[in-house]
């Protein structure tokens, strides 16, 4: 009588990588609208990963939150769903045709779990019940949705800077992050997490923040050419700027007080690049009929050798969404795997992606995405690592 077969053994479970969540600030805008389809794109290959700077292979073993795991929310003050924002954009250019029938269901996910935001016109609430509910609303996504963790990024219109001691939406915004213990970034120029009643509890909190104000365009390039002047010990005696936009940015931007914190972050790159502010000004201007595409154009008056007077002009034209929504993914990711390996504080390593980072980071383009792969490499040795 032959012997029984020997019973298979059973099939291991598959490991299901942690659910990681993304929660925008301004989550039906257009930045956010990008971020979520053209994650869900990148997800389903049906793009490729370009600007995608955690994509490269210098990140592969980063231990990284994979794209397929990030869920999607976040507060908004707008009621125009996902689906139908995306709809705008692809017939503005800035999505690919056809893109948002194909990732409807991924946005109307993530337009589930959006929230109204605050304070609206005739909001009652102070300054501590707004907190408290946008700390709720954070704690609730999590729990929903089984996150490991979730991060906060802030991609909302600019605000002016705070005429007194009274927080800003976009600080209670920070703070709700904090208290809810979610790692944040500031990818806009406002006051955020840098507002001083917040220095505190940022520092308390053992939580990994970055910011300021995401680098996508005209500064992004001024981080470029600032060092080389220096390097070849050319004079720079102007650099002056316009920048043409429309989108909601640029009715944002209309707006003095907020093109005056926007241009901070411009002129702060000079500065640290040059070694002293050259005469000039960057000016703003609202041109509703451009949409999401922006054109901004640099004059850089210069010395040569012998005091020879020379000139370089640059138009960059962009659109501002599909150059932000990869960075915006990146510092997702980034300030995930941050949290997860144990650090903590602003996070200088992140400069590459702002106009005006925090902590005590380099102003060259070259070199801070020197310490942003030098950072991709502590990210893959041990864990539990306390910083």
């Amino acid at each position: 009588m032959s012997a029984p077969a020997p019973t298979p053994a059973p099939t291991p479970p598959r490991s299901v990588p942690p659910r990681v969540g993304v929660w925008l600030i301004g989550a039906r805008g257009s930045v956010a609208t990008t971020v979520v389809a053209g994650c869900a794109a990148l997800t389903a290959g049906l793009r490729p990963p370009t600007g995608l700077v955690t994509e490269t292979p210098a990140f592969a073993g980063s231990g990284l939150p994979a794209l397929s795991s990030l869920v999607f929310g976040g507060h908004d003050t707008l009621d125009c769903p996902l689906p139908k924002r995306a709809e705008q954009l692809a017939a503005g250019g800035v999505l690919p045709p056809g893109l948002p029938s194909a990732v409807t269901a991924e946005l109307t996910a993530a337009d589930r779990e959006i929230r109204p935001g605050g304070p609206l016109p005739g909001d009652t609430r102070d300054e501590e019940q707004l907190i408290a509910a946008f700390t709720a609303d954070l704690r609730a996504f999590v729990r929903r949705n089984g996150l490991a963790r979730a991060v906060v990024v802030n991609v909302a219109s600019t605000e002016p800077a705070p005429a007194g001691p009274a927080l800003p939406p976009s600080s209670l915004y920070a703070a709700a992050a904090l208290r809810a213990g979610c790692p944040y970034a500031d990818f806009t120029p406002s006051t955020g997490l840098r507002h001083p009643a917040l220095a505190g509890p940022a520092a308390a909190s053992g939580l990994p923040y970055a910011g300021r104000d995401g680098k996508t365009g005209q500064t992004l390039l001024r981080s470029v050419l600032g060092p080389m002047f220096t390097q070849r010990a050319l004079d720079v005696r102007a650099w002056s700027g316009a920048n043409l936009l429309g989108g909601g940015d640029g009715a944002a931007l209309a707006d003095p007080a907020a093109a005056a914190a926007k241009n901070a972050g411009k002129e702060r790159v000079l500065a640290d690049t040059l070694g002293t502010t050259p005469e000039g000004q960057v000016h703003i201007d609202d041109v509703p009929a451009l949409g999401d595409w922006k054109t901004a154009w640099d004059h850089i008056a210069f010395d040569g050798f012998l005091g020879t007077r020379m000139i370089l002009q640059t138009i960059w034209q962009g659109c501002d969404s599909a150059l932000a929504a990869p960075l915006v993914l990146d510092l997702a990711r980034l300030l995930a795997r941050a949290h997860e390996h144990g650090l903590s504080g602003p996070r200088p390593e992140l400069a590459f992606y702002f106009k005006d980072p925090l902590g005590d980071a380099p102003s060259s383009l070259a070199d801070q995405h020197t310490e942003l792969l030098r950072f991709a490499r502590r990210l893959t040795v041990g864990t539990g690592e306390q910083r």
